[in-house]
């Protein structure tokens, strides 16, 4: 297959609300708590190789061994996440799974070789540079890549060391 052994990090769900979103998958899963990042800053964004904003916000908890990530997108502009969902559609679901990878340009190619082209970079205004190949044909959904950091290491573990333990109060934490 396309990734190879590369293990999954994340799945990611686009939803209407996060809110509904985190209590539902909690509810169903006992998954959190989940920790919000309203209208996630970006340096830059790309979708199909033409910049566009990409207002977005996030709500990531633990989900077992996985993290999990339920995003809305606030703008209408096209985008990875509306490849899969179209803006006003409602639509709700499985959006991508996430993976580290050693060098991001060199996945991006080995995935465009393969079939799956780029269908989205962005990079926070923190330095994380993240892309969405475009693997809906092989896969039903898109993959997530990014290279892992001190910083994006960190911040999983933060999650899932939040999980441990967790009594289930307070399930929506902001962010910064």
């Amino acid at each position: 297959m396309l990734a190879g052994a590369l293990p999954v990090r994340q799945l990611a769900y686009k939803v209407n609300d996060l809110e509904a979103a985190a209590l539902a998958h909690a509810c169903a899963f006992g998954s959190g708590p989940f920790f919000v990042a309203r209208h996630v800053a970006l340096s830059s964004s790309h979708h199909r190789g033409v910049e566009r904003p990409f207002d977005h916000s996030s709500a990531y908890g633990q989900w077992g061994a996985v993290m999990v990530e339920l995003v809305v997108q606030h703008n209408s502009e096209p985008s990875a996440l509306h490849d899969m969902f179209p803006y006003g559609s409602g639509r709700e679901g499985l959006h991508h799974a996430a993976l580290f990878v050693d060098d991001l340009g060199a996945a991006i190619a080995r995935f465009a070789g393969e079939g799956a082209s780029l269908a989205q970079l962005s990079v926070t205004k923190g330095g994380t540079a993240f892309a969405f190949v475009d693997t809906k044909a092989s896969l039903g959904h898109m993959l997530e890549l990014y290279e892992p950091s001190e910083m994006l290491t960190g911040f999983y573990d933060f999650v899932a060391d939040a999980a441990k333990g967790w009594d289930g109060r307070d399930l929506l934490r902001e962010l910064g």
